[in-house]
């Protein structure tokens, strides 16, 4: 067992997300554990860029609203609270609602070979942020 140093929180460039967005890394596991753990604060309406993970993310909601934006141009609404899991090499977005602050738990892993974890794409445009929200089916 070994406690893993704080790292410092950086505030994120506008080369990956749009509006004021802060990062604290919680956790990068080193070969053979390869998990990545970021909790990530976003100003009211700030968004990432379209993005996909080689083996997907997962999402956890700590604190206010997320949207989250699919190519399909669905935007999910996820709650404080709630998780939501992103396939492998979908493209997606997240960010906060309009109204208010969000803090999610950014979860996702390295396949260990040295290849990029994350693809960045293009900003999501501010229709592509307004879209309609929806609410996931009950299961």
């Amino acid at each position: 067992m070994r406690f893993v140093d704080r790292q410092p929180t950086t505030k994120r460039s506008t080369e990956q997300f749009t509006g004021d967005v802060w990062l604290d890394p919680v956790y990068s596991g080193a070969d053979p554990l390869r998990g990545r753990v970021n909790l990530v604060r976003f100003a009211p309406g700030a968004r990432t860029h379209w993005h996909r993970h080689a083996l997907g993310q997962t999402l956890r909601v700590v604190t206010g609203t997320a949207l989250v934006g699919t190519r399909d141009g669905v935007v999910f609404e996820a709650r404080e609270g709630e998780t939501v899991e992103c396939s492998p090499n979908e493209d997606h977005w997240h960010g906060a609602a309009p109204d208010s602050f969000m803090t999610h738990l950014a979860i996702w892993e390295s396949d260990g070979s040295g290849a990029p974890e994350t693809t960045w794409l293009e900003p999501v445009d501010d229709a592509q942020y307004a879209a309609p929200r929806t609410r996931p089916a009950a299961r």
